[in-house]
């Protein structure tokens, strides 16, 4: 059972990001491009290997994403003052219209997921993620943590 359950939410997690893919696409974005362009929104000015970790991409993958978005216009590198070496990336006013239409794809996603589940029912859901989320992330903390 409990198996069967870590494999649904890994399949339902891989179905989401696919049609979330699939969706984006009209408007001429690739999934980790857009990705990128809320998670810019969700942690603003951090630096180039921040996004990479979060994106779980490789940082030479997140460089060229990123020097496609700014060609377009949509992010900007600027210096860090605390480290030379590190660049922070900004939405443009540019993005500003495309990310709130990602953000549209998103909540369609989540309504069409959620369809059928009543309020209270989406409130607990809600809940359980948090749970999990916190829970996984003790478990990556060391081992000294947990002792």
């Amino acid at each position: 059972m409990i198996t069967d359950t870590g494999y649904r939410l890994a399949d339902n997690s891989r179905q989401l990001r696919r049609l979330f893919d699939e969706r984006v696409r009209s408007l001429g974005l690739t999934g980790p491009q857009a990705r990128l362009l809320l998670s810019l929104v969700r942690n603003p000015n951090e630096n180039q290997a921040f996004y990479a970790e979060r994106l779980e991409i490789e940082p030479i993958t997140l460089t060229r994403i990123v020097d496609r978005l700014e060609e377009a216009g949509w992010i900007e590198r600027h210096s860090d003052p605390a480290d030379r070496r590190a660049r922070i990336l900004h939405l443009t006013a540019k993005s500003r219209g495309i990310v709130v239409r990602l953000q549209g794809i998103v909540e369609a996603l989540f309504e069409e997921m959620l369809d059928g589940f009543a309020a209270a029912e989406r409130a607990l859901f809600a809940q359980s993620l948090e749970r999990i989320a916190a829970n996984l992330a003790a478990a990556r903390q060391p081992e000294v943590a947990h002792g």
